[in-house]
């Protein structure tokens, strides 16, 4: 069982990170330190949490040109879209920040005479934070900036794929003058490992993104503690397109929905349903837009290209197989040829777009999570068939219907099995809405107005002010 960390650049091979991984002995002391660590954190007011944290925000976003290099060197996302990812988590923070106190603000009891009531909201304890490498700034903001501002001493595991990532982060918030004991790294590559981890009796919460079996084999290897996991894990997120709709600007939104970051997001469009009657004319407007001069594969350190390689070779393999798969039950490859598209890069591990049609629910590609730049188009023939197929899945984490008819979309989307769910818009987690996913797409949600949920623990006070 290695946990050992040898981080290669997806588009070139290259070893460009090492390390042997923390044991779990390390970090049972680094574990013991964090709860130690709690009292002094208590002791600070809210208002010093979030100056730290506001400092911080200020650093990240201060030497976000550096952070966009090492990020398109680590995961592969063109060097034209990795400094946004820094943009969008300092904006996520800085909301964070805006809805603190209201969020962990004390809640007052009803009133009654000789008597105060009222329920804090205290820290639950040392949290461990294990992150991806598809969205790491964003995914690991959403939890390190509520957990921090509550009280919580946090260790963060970084994905062993982007850890340079939580070594900047550490580094940034120690720079923001947030005591080293507050906020400790550990590097892990092993599920096992990570498992063993959630036993540590001194780490109170764990909060994981990653694949549905990774989250499955923590709930199972912590099942002996009453510990609280949340968990943002797999998608097969789906699209359906009206008769109504406005097929150009619907295919151009779909096609970048789910090709953006190579398709490599949980919530990214997995599994397209078009009625009937505009079928063909869709999978044309989606044709054009694929074979437009917007989509570049290539370099990702050449600002023109626009999809980088996904992230390892196992990960081609993987695409590969659903792709050879729907093809071996009747689908069609009906991908345009456009200069930008062909041929990939020798070197890395690069897979160019591609649009299926004639698929069928049958198909592992309708079924499992792709997690790469695929287009599957399904015909169907009524809303109801659509919306049954939409919550034909054991995922459940965003959807998205695509009509001029405001008013029938809504009631169909209030018929979809998912936890956030878009008309004429896809792929965009807002940071005043929960992130939540049904069924086997997560627990728990972050983000929204429940962001700081997960992180305190209730107390409730009742005191009766006189003895008589």
């Amino acid at each position: 069982m290695s946990n050992q960390i040898r981080t290669l650049s997806p588009s070139t091979g290259e070893v460009i990170f090492e390390h042997p991984g923390h044991s779990v002995v390390q970090v049972r002391q680094i574990a013991a330190s964090a709860k130690d660590a709690c009292h002094a954190f208590r002791s600070l007011t809210l208002g010093e949490r979030k100056s730290i944290v506001a400092r911080f925000l200020n650093i990240l976003s201060e030497n976000k040109n550096t952070l966009a290099n090492e990020l398109t060197q680590q995961m592969g996302r063109p060097i034209s879209y990795t400094a946004g990812e820094v943009d969008t988590a300092c904006k996520r923070g800085n909301y964070l920040l805006s809805i603190a106190d209201k969020s962990l603000e004390i809640i007052p009891g009803e009133p009654e005479e000789g008597f105060r009531r009222f329920v804090k909201k205290e820290p639950i304890g040392p949290v461990l934070i294990s992150t991806a490498w598809n969205y790491p700034y964003l995914i690991t903001i959403n939890a390190l900036i509520p957990a921090l501002l509550a009280g919580n001493p946090v260790i963060l595991r970084p994905s062993p794929q982007t850890p340079l990532v939580g070594e900047r982060l550490v580094s940034y918030f120690q720079e923001a003058e947030l005591p080293k004991s507050f906020l400790q790294l550990i590097h892990c590559a092993s599920g096992e490992v990570l498992g063993s981890i959630t036993t540590i009796p001194q780490i109170k919460l764990v909060c994981y993104v990653g694949s549905t079996a990774g989250g499955l084999q923590l709930r199972t290897a912590s099942a002996g503690r009453v510990l609280p996991l949340n968990l943002e894990l797999g998608g097969k997120d789906a699209a359906y397109v009206r008769e109504d709709a406005d097929l150009r600007y619907t295919a151009a939104q779909i096609v970048d929905g789910a090709v953006f970051n190579s398709g490599q997001s949980c919530c990214s469009i997995e599994r397209v349903y078009v009625h009937a009657s505009v079928h063909d004319a869709f999978v044309e407007e989606v044709q054009r837009e694929l074979a437009s001069s917007r989509y570049v594969v290539g370099d990702p350190t050449d600002r023109a290209t626009t999809v980088g390689p996904v992230i390892s070779h196992q990960a081609v393999r993987s695409i590969e197989g659903h792709i050879g798969d729907a093809l071996a039950k009747g689908a069609i490859d009906v991908t345009p040829d456009s200069p930008g598209l062909n041929p990939p890069p020798k070197l890395g591990s690069y897979i160019k777009p591609r649009v299926l049609i004639n698929v069928r629910h049958n198909m592992l590609v309708m079924r499992e999570e792709t997690f790469g730049p695929v287009i599957p188009i399904m015909k169907v023939n009524s809303d109801q068939e659509a919306v049954a197929l939409m919550n034909d899945s054991e995922y459940g984490l965003t959807a998205s219907v695509w009509t001029r008819d405001i008013s029938r979309g809504e009631a169909l989307i209030d018929q979809i099995e998912a936890g956030t769910v878009y008309i004429n818009r896809c792929d965009y987690p807002s940071p005043d809405l929960a992130w939540v996913g049904w069924k086997n797409s997560g627990l728990g949600c972050s983000l929204g107005p429940q962001a700081f949920d997960a992180f305190y623990q209730l107390k409730s006070f009742h005191i009766r002010e006189s003895q008589r």
